[in-house]
């Protein structure tokens, strides 16, 4: 879960758009594309980037979110990312990008489509399981956003990209923070993503996803609630967000963030043909939960669901195999508990 995390709030990370593009149009399809992405509404939201291809294919902008389109909903979905096609979407605005700089090295917003475009290939590398090439097209990304910086001081987006890259640098190598060169960047990351957040308009949603994990990594579930909540009074059936307030229900109320996950089970379950994935790792969660405050039936119940589920793909029975031991181990467990207690 913690590479999901990562992963998507790089994603939404990359996709900040807080300053107001000087054309009115390219703005509108942009806040409407965004939001269609946040409420999971992806058809529409390949509807409105399609456009904004159609009408200005000189920028890679078009280019850029479609394939934003497709990595939020494989990542939602937990389906398998069609990666020849977003590779495809990727390269096509790298070259628009690469055309536009040529005229105009010093543009604030042609070095942030750049930034952009490096920001996926870098996810798109770690889905494939290329972490040199993502990494390399990591770095590539943060050059940009420092960039845009020198260029504009206030240009927040940078702010959110340095922070969240300042954060999870420093969290994922908390074992070397000893080392007296190695430094711990976590608060001064927070500190960036805080400051970005006050001071985006009608994009701060996305840069909120990144913070709000970040709170829950470094022990501050409570501010991780409170502004899960906030984001959800804009985007109540916002799954992103209430993947964070579940998680961060788990340090503080046990019974809320089973409530939290049973809200976002009947939204999976909604979904058409999805891939039984999710309502697994959900109820998992849930059962274990249960088995944590000693609602040992409700745990058994759940366990019994989850190994009564007829997974039809194989790839989705190998990517839960362990979780499926999990729960063996947690219904024998709950059995021992539960014989124990009679």
């Amino acid at each position: 879960m913690v590479r999901f995390n990562i992963i998507i709030s790089l994603i939404l990370t990359s996709i900040i758009y807080s300053q107001t593009h000087p054309n009115n149009e390219i703005d509108s399809l942009l806040k409407s594309g965004i939001n269609q992405i946040i409420l999971q509404d992806y058809n529409t939201a390949e509807k409105t980037f399609t456009i904004l291809e159609k009408k200005f294919p000189k920028l890679p902008l078009g280019n850029i979110y479609l394939a934003a389109v497709k990595i939020a909903k494989a990542v939602d979905y937990e389906e398998e990312l069609p990666g020849d096609y977003v590779d495809s979407l990727l390269v096509i605005a790298e070259n628009k990008s690469e055309n536009l700089l040529e005229n105009n090295n010093d543009n604030l917003w042609y070095n942030y489509y750049y930034s952009l475009i490096y920001g996926y290939k870098a996810y798109y590398n770690s889905i494939i399981g290329n972490i040199i090439s993502a990494f390399a097209d990591g770095v590539m990304s943060l050059r940009s956003y420092q960039k845009c910086l020198e260029i504009d001081k206030d240009f927040y987006e940078s702010y959110i990209a340095l922070g969240t890259y300042q954060y999870w640098k420093s969290a994922q190598s908390k074992s070397l923070l000893w080392i007296p060169f190695v430094s711990d960047n976590r608060s001064e990351g927070i500190s960036n993503l805080e400051k970005a957040i006050k001071h985006t308009s009608y994009n701060k949603h996305l840069a909120a996803y990144s913070l709000v994990w970040i709170y829950i990594d470094y022990g501050e579930s409570k501010k991780a609630i409170d502004l899960s909540l906030k984001m959800l009074e804009d985007y109540e059936n916002s799954r992103y967000f209430k993947w964070g307030l579940a998680r961060a229900y788990q340090d503080v109320n046990k019974a809320k963030a089973i409530t939290t996950y049973y809200e976002l089970l009947k939204s999976i379950e909604s979904i058409p043909n999805q891939n039984q994935y999710n309502e697994i790792v959900l109820r998992h969660k849930i059962a274990m939960l249960y088995d944590e405050i000693g609602e040992y039936d409700k745990s058994l119940k759940l366990c019994n669901e989850i190994l009564d589920f007829n997974i039809k793909s194989d790839k989705i029975k190998e990517r839960l195999k362990v979780r499926i031991n999990r729960t063996i181990e947690l219904k024998e467990n709950l059995l021992e508990k539960m014989n124990y207690s009679n």
